[in-house]
């Protein structure tokens, strides 16, 4: 009885198969096929490397939030930076 060895996949040659499927719209038995891989195979591949849709809205709300409160501290930095311009512009006329 001989020992079957599994075979290996780069994580280029897995990125490139979950292409073949998810952008150049391959149905995934074919890419499987075409590939000398497993459906089974593929599919895993394709579930590991796409964001599910409800986590993909999740963290497009995360961003937005993070988006939000970077504005807001960027307007506050800009008030800060422009008081401190003019105290600095006052002192400076003081000093003359």
């Amino acid at each position: 009885m001989t020992k079957k060895t599994r075979r290996k996949y780069s994580d280029e040659f897995k990125d490139e198969a979950v292409k073949l499927v998810t952008e150049k719209r391959y149905k995934i038995s074919e890419a499987a096929r075409n590939l000398g891989v497993h459906v089974s195979l593929l599919r895993k591949w394709i579930q590991k490397r796409t964001v599910p849709a409800g986590k993909a809205d999740s963290l497009i709300l995360d961003a937005q939030a993070e988006i939000k409160r970077l504005r807001k501290e960027n307007d506050q930095l800009r008030m800060e930076r422009e008081i401190l311009k003019k105290a600095a512009a006052f002192f400076a006329n003081e000093s003359v």
